[in-house]
């Protein structure tokens, strides 16, 4: 249980720092396309920091969700 609590907190705080980083990095970036979203359009946003922001939440996501999924038991527990 400690173990799953520490990498749900670890993953969380992975995604965290990574975004405090792009945050500080896509300060000065010039091109700044906009998304379609199907009913409209995006803020303009650097290209950068669209895909970074894709990566941080998906290291954040993907840990919360391995930390937080049952275990396997093995059939070797059952005696």
């Amino acid at each position: 249980m400690l173990l799953r609590l520490r990498l749900f907190v670890g993953s969380l705080m992975g995604g965290a720092l990574l975004l405090v980083a792009l945050g500080l990095g896509a300060q000065n970036l010039e091109d700044r396309p906009s998304l379609n979203l199907g009913t409209g359009r995006s803020a303009p946003l650097p290209s950068g920091f669209l895909v970074g922001m894709a990566l941080a939440l998906g290291v954040a996501s993907g840990g919360s969700v391995v930390a937080l999924l049952p275990g396997r038991r093995d059939p070797d527990d059952d005696a």
